[in-house]
């Protein structure tokens, strides 16, 4: 396999285990990237980027990231709570009125952030083609009761997070999310990261896809009524949707974004390097504690596994995953079919992967292990 792109020797055992997955049929395109102190230091790809392996992944190549746009969300959140705009203690009606409804009042944003709120999911019924409504989904979400009372118990809010940190967003800003990064964070800092692709971008888009075909409720065993069951049946969506025109060109905080190895480095950059990057600087360095300060932790009720967050981001666990490889000082999210977002605070290395072959897993599967135990390795070494 050829490896195009560029690293420095120092980080090459990152760069042989990128290499590796694709010897053993783990991978068949993706980009990786790393940095560190703010420099780019691996920016590689490799592969194709079609399921019939006939068109080369490129530089400019991009993908659907599912999860890892939570982690761009997160970053427009503190944005604005820098400019004094946003108060994750705050209760989220202060800048969304409306949402107070049927015992609202009191949910916090740092609740929204943590997956705590109690609003993983909704009653109603919600279609795929509804995520492409924000304005439809906000109401739904204003309607809905919270499944338990927020901040007592951990369920990942797969897709409704973007929704809620979305028009919290809009309410404050004036701006969709999407059309907030772009203008905030990745024009300043040139970062081909899209929330909302524009049609003219989407020729260089790999075609994300499973080896074998399902969705996610077909990684889960759902026993009726439970909390895995009311969200991976309700307002979930497929990875074919991630394929179709109307999904690219959507706002969907939570799955919808696309980029690539490199942006998302450079979009975690900012957390690794305390807010700064490319010497500009986005927010304040004393944003990061509340990254780092443990929110929640334990098993979570729609993943079934121990989790553990900070405000926006998830912080080091030992579980199924590769998350425990981390020190204190990482934080982290990942997308659905093994994408991946990690910065190191301490260390100051920010790292992204993005592929276009899904690995099995709702948290990734022995791909996502052997790469973050490359760079967890990599990391003890500096």
């Amino acid at each position: 396999m050829e490896i195009h792109g560029q690293y420095d020797k120092k980080f090459e055992s990152i760069v042989d285990s990128f290499e590796k997955q694709f010897e053993l049929g783990l991978d068949i395109g993706s980009s990786l990237a790393v940095t560190c102190e703010g420099e780019m230091v691996v920016d590689v790809w490799a592969g194709s980027r079609n399921k019939a392996e006939s068109l080369p992944w490129e530089e400019d190549t991009i993908v659907n990231v599912f999860s890892s746009t939570k982690n761009a969300t997160s970053l427009s959140a503190y944005v604005l709570a820098d400019r004094g705009q946003l108060d994750f203690s705050a209760p989220v009606a202060k800048y969304w009125p409306e949402f107070a409804q049927n015992g609202k009042e009191n949910i916090l944003v740092s609740h929204i952030m943590s997956h705590s709120s109690g609003l993983p999911g909704w009653d109603s019924p919600v279609s795929g083609q509804d995520l492409y409504d924000h304005d439809k989904v906000a109401a739904l979400l204003e309607e809905q009761e919270p499944w338990w009372e927020p901040g007592t118990a951990l369920g990942y809010h797969a897709i409704s997070i973007g929704n809620l940190m979305g028009e919290i967003i809009k309410r404050i800003s004036g701006k969709t999310v999407g059309n907030f990064f772009r203008e905030e964070i990745a024009e300043p800092l040139d970062i081909d990261f899209h929330i909302g692709l524009d049609d003219k971008h989407h020729s260089r888009v790999a075609e994300i896809h499973q080896g074998i075909e399902s969705n996610p409720e077909d990684m889960f065993e759902l026993e009726e009524g439970s909390v895995m069951q009311k969200v991976m049946t309700n307002g979930i969506i497929a990875a074919p949707d991630a394929l179709t025109t109307e999904w690219r060109r959507a706002e969907i905080p939570a799955a919808g974004g696309h980029g690539n190895g490199r942006s998302i480095a450079e979009s975690m950059a900012l957390m690794a390097n305390s807010g700064t990057y490319k010497g500009k600087r986005i927010f304040s360095d004393q944003l990061i504690k509340f990254a780092l300060e443990e929110q929640i932790r334990g098993n979570d009720l729609v993943l079934v596994e121990p989790l553990r967050w900070g405000i926006g981001f998830a912080l080091p666990i030992d579980n199924a995953s590769w998350m425990g490889f981390l020190d204190e000082g990482a934080c982290f999210w990942a997308g659905w079919g093994g994408s991946m977002s990690i910065a190191d605070t301490t260390k100051r290395i920010s790292f992204g992967y993005t592929p276009c072959l899904m690995e099995e897993g709702a948290i990734g599967s022995a791909r996502s292990q052997n790469l973050v135990k490359a760079l967890a390795n990599q990391i003890s070494e500096l």
